[in-house]
């Protein structure tokens, strides 16, 4: 986690009144490109501006959306300024959301206007607002003939404010054909309305649930901190099931009170169905949106309601830190271990530290939850940075389930078959129960690989060094990394054997047609990120599970967070040990995380829960953990690890992706960062090599692992060392400070 030791600048106070202009003069405007920086140009006579100000400024022969960005540096001749066009009219952006932009682009070695990019992800909520079209009576008129469908229209009408066309029709129980043969005979007129922007008020002090007496403590503990207007950040750290989002729900409450907005963090949008019910139900209207389903119209309006402070909580993926709260009085981030929230394209941040840096520079406090806390978080809760809140037990009397490990090695599967015997047995038994069953795959698809028999070939992505994964329910194979499918063929590519391609190792799908086979008569769904793509689909698929419509679901990770099935008191692990090869720092931490949280689903009510992990390594750390359900020791004995090679959060790490389309040249620029890597007492450069993946969308890459202590210098050193090597045209250089991933 980025603190004042580590970052390269601390953050600013976001406090400062903004900086007036009146022209004429010159000021800074930054553009949302990856440049080097902010730009001059002349306020024009009778012009004002002000610092965060978004304005519209020539670019060489075109017109670009731009920020006021602070007072012109002087450095460029008078003659050569060209003359601001003219502000637009929509709220400036906040000094928060600049400062944080800054602290970001200066601590991942960004250019600023690419992060600036993020904030104005929308440009076209900077187009004023479109009014809408509604109705309201008109005059009475005696010659126009009134049916019975017509009457109830003008009932509504003469009963309320103007409504909109489908509204009314709704209101009225008729088509909306019937309200445009009113407004042609004159009965009814048109008026423009301004947008609504969202659609109701969530209610601070609408009845919620009943807290436990640990919940009661810990919210007061929350909002204690929201009423301090100030920052601080507090680690909700709860086992699965203990109701940490009911809890932070009260800090929320407490936001809504004070008239500030609140910011929630999910790391996937899969989980904002049940989320969002229960949200809901706390507070009698939903919140705003913001996730890469939207469309770009509730994109923009949500934007603008943000903006103009009408969207008092706003629930969303990690691109929501940039929106322009005007008035932002609390960030939480639920399930903050959760990798998603780690952007590896474009610039590389993750966004519950820079949840924290949004906090900071807005003077407000922070909520980060989870069952299983990230090390970096621990870390910062050791260094009295974070306080820490306790929910040791399940909400309601619900018992933890019970977690035992399945021996691969003594009872394997039959051949061709994914699960083993006692698993099998498990969920037959479970299902003639009337209960549910949940088995986790974290593996898309119905096989990781598709191979021929006759000559050895194994299908590989065009663009990728990575295999092609069959979606058998499609009939497509399909790259997981840059998204490049093709039909499945029924020849080899390579030889042109017929019928002698084969799947080989299991994923959802296959499960899924195994258990079939299994109980025929059993109703089950997967749950993946292609099968449930959008929270409207989460949402069908929650309400079958909750309504008891399915007996078993079969899926990926997305499953297993945040959910809650009252029936659901069995989990099988098809392969603990997937997440654990590959010589990952974090490998055992995130495989640890990640069957915990799968754990969790199981048996949250009434009924026990057990769960079966299938393992062919059950001495390993993690599953001696699961098994004894020693959270903390596991957590301890891996941060003494970590501390005893000064990794991460005890070290630092920074990646070097050099990618291209030319192999040639992304070797010389690797090369030449090779041999003028920086040396000395507290670092160290690994590299270059090529990448696991070394070639990626169709670029070729290289890879430069930089180690440092946590007292070196590290961004002065990268810097310099950048600086110093030639890039030529074609070639990039991504920085990825305090990477997750290595591929």
């Amino acid at each position: 986690m980025p603190d004042s030791e580590t970052s390269s600048r601390p953050v600013p106070d976001a406090q400062d009144p903004p900086a007036r202009f009146a022209g004429p003069c010159e000021v800074q405007v930054l553009l949302p490109l990856p440049l080097a920086g902010a730009y001059d140009y002349r306020v024009p006579e009778g012009m004002t501006l002000q610092t965060g100000d978004f304005v519209v400024v020539p670019l060489g022969r075109r017109e670009e959306l731009g920020v006021v960005w602070g007072a012109g540096t002087g450095e460029v001749a008078p003659e050569k300024l060209k003359d601001v066009v003219g502000p637009i009219d929509v709220p400036p952006m906040p000094p928060a959301v600049s400062k944080t932009v800054e602290w970001v682009a200066a601590y991942t070695l960004s250019p600023p206007g690419a992060v600036l990019r993020m904030a104005m992800s929308v440009s076209a909520a900077l187009d004023p607002p479109r009014p809408i079209l509604a109705y309201r009576l008109s005059a009475t008129r005696d010659d126009v003939r009134l049916t019975d469908a017509r009457r109830r229209v003008l009932a509504v009408l003469a009963d309320g404010p103007p409504r909109l066309p489908a509204e009314l029709a709704r209101e009225a129980g008729v088509g909306v054909g019937v309200v445009k043969g009113l407004a042609d005979a004159g009965l009814i007129e048109p008026v423009m309305l301004p947008p609504r922007l969202i659609a109701g008020v969530p209610d601070p002090d609408h009845p919620g649930p009943t807290l436990s007496s640990p919940q009661q403590d810990a919210a007061r503990a929350l909002v204690e901190m929201v009423e301090a207007d100030a920052f601080g950040v507090a680690l909700l750290d709860g086992v699965t099931g203990s109701g940490k989002t009911e809890v932070y729900f009260e800090a929320v409450a407490a936001a809504l009170r004070r008239g500030r907005q609140v910011l929630v963090l999910l790391p996937e949008i899969a989980l904002t169905a049940q989320w969002l019910q229960r949200f809901r139900a706390r507070f009698g209207a939903p919140p705003a949106e913001w996730h890469s389903d939207l469309t770009s119209s509730q994109r923009r309006t949500t934007w603008r309601a943000v903006a103009e402070g009408a969207a008092s909580v706003v629930v969303g993926a990690r691109s929501a830190l940039f929106l322009p709260f005007p008035k932002l009085g609390l960030i939480v981030a639920d399930e903050e271990h959760d990798q998603s929230y780690k952007q590896e394209d474009g610039v590389a941040y993750h966004a519950r530290d820079m949840a924290v840096v949004r906090a900071r520079a807005s003077a407000i406090p922070v909520v980060l939850a989870s069952a299983t806390p990230s090390l970096e978080t621990l870390a910062n809760v050791e260094a009295g940075r974070y306080r820490a809140l306790q929910l040791p037990e399940r909400h309601g009397g619900a018992a933890m389930p019970h977690v035992a490990a399945i021996d691969m090695r003594k009872h394997p599967p039959s051949r061709q078959s994914w699960l083993s015997p006692i698993l099998r047995q498990a969920l037959a038994e479970t299902v003639a129960a009337g209960e549910q069953a949940m088995l986790f795959l974290n593996r898309r698809g119905y096989a990781p690989l598709t191979l021929c028999r006759a000559c050895g070939h194994r299908i590989q992505c065009p663009h990728c060094t990575a295999w092609m994964v069959e979606h058998r329910l499609t009939g497509r194979l399909m790259c997981h990394h840059c998204g490049t499918g093709m039909p499945a063929p029924r020849n080899c590519p390579e030889c042109g054997a017929a019928d002698a391609l084969v799947a080989c190792g299991p994923g959802v799908e296959r499960v899924a047609e195994e258990v079939v086979a299994l109980m025929p008569q059993a109703r089950l769904a997967i749950m993946a990120s292609d099968t449930v793509a959008t929270p409207a689909a989460a949402e069908e698929l929650v309400g079958q599970v909750r309504d008891h419509q399915l007996d078993l679901v079969i899926g990926t990770q997305i499953m297993a967070k945040g959910h809650h099935f009252p029936l659901l008191t069995l989990v099988g692990v098809v392969d603990a040990d997937l997440g654990l090869a590959g010589g990952d720092l974090r490998a055992s931490e995130r495989t640890f995380q990640l069957l915990n949280q799968v754990a969790g689903r199981a048996g949250r009510a009434e009924r026990p829960g057990r769960v079966l992990l299938q393992t062919y390594m059950p001495d390993h750390p993690v599953m001696a953990a699961m098994l004894s359900g020693d959270r903390d020791g596991f957590l301890a004995a891996e941060s003494e690890t970590r501390r005893a090679h000064f990794m991460p959060p005890y070290g630092r790490l920074a990646a070097l992706i050099v990618s291209g389309a030319d192999g040639r040249r992304v070797d010389e620029v690797a090369r030449a960062l090779g041999k003028s890597a920086p040396r000395g007492e507290g670092i160290e450069v690994l590299g270059p090599a090529p990448a696991p993946f070394a070639m990626l969308r169709g670029r070729h890459r290289r890879r430069l692992l930089v180690k440092a202590r946590k007292e070196a210098n590290l961004h002065g050193r990268l810097r310099a060392w950048l600086a110093g090597v030639k890039v030529p045209t074609g070639v990039r250089i991504q920085v990825d400070i305090d990477p997750y991933s290595f591929l």
